[in-house]
């Protein structure tokens, strides 16, 4: 070993990471619910995940509905537009103030719901059974001391806010200068610049 291999830190896999592995987890497990949600029911899980919140705690304002679901106003706001044109949510605009509604599940919404919720329960219950009941509970026990940790760290860091926007816009502007470099070398011809000599 050299004195350089000695100074580098040891690589260590994504493995070891937590969030990495309760991802890939949910990658491979929540694949089986994502087929169900699309393929059989044509809805994503995003819609899914909002059909289940309006299920459990009833007629919901935007705001209140992005928030137990636990997605941004923006995200959520494109899947109730998806989920209403499927008529599976209602929109009732409130009494005096048309700008605040309230919403909810349709009937054809809660006929879905009730025949999702029994089959994405039995992938969970499927997936626990590898567990006895000491492990499952002490595994529930974890969940819960992680969540409110991880709750608290959030409330505590200091971090950049992220600026989807942005960063589309570059990426958008990055792929259209590619595509003009691209299309000048297929063409064979360079792009001469401007002469600076008047007309």
């Amino acid at each position: 070993m050299t004195a350089e291999d000695a100074a580098t830190p040891p690589r260590r896999p994504l493995d070891d990471l937590l969030l990495y592995r309760l991802s890939r987890l949910l990658a491979v497990a929540g694949s089986m619910v994502i087929r169900l949600c699309e393929g059989r029911f044509g809805i994503t899980r995003r819609e899914w995940r909002l059909i289940a919140v309006l299920a459990s705690r009833g007629e919901l304002g935007s705001s209140q509905l992005a928030e137990h679901a636990q997605l941004d106003r923006a995200r959520t706001s494109k899947a109730v537009g998806s989920l209403v044109a499927k008529r599976l949510v209602s929109r009732t605009a409130l009494a005096g103030d048309r700008r605040q509604v309230r919403l909810g599940l349709t009937p054809t919404g809660q006929a879905l719901y009730d025949e999702l919720f029994p089959l994405v329960t039995r992938i969970n219950a499927e997936l626990m059974g590898t567990l006895d009941a000491d492990d499952a509970a002490r595994f529930d026990d974890a969940l819960l001391r992680l969540q409110a940790h991880a709750e608290t760290m959030v409330a505590q860091a200091v971090l950049p806010k992220a600026d989807r926007g942005r960063h589309a816009a570059a990426a958008a502007a990055a792929a259209a200068g590619n595509g003009k470099k691209n299309s000048t070398a297929r063409s064979g011809k360079a792009v001469s610049p401007p002469s600076s000599r008047s007309p």
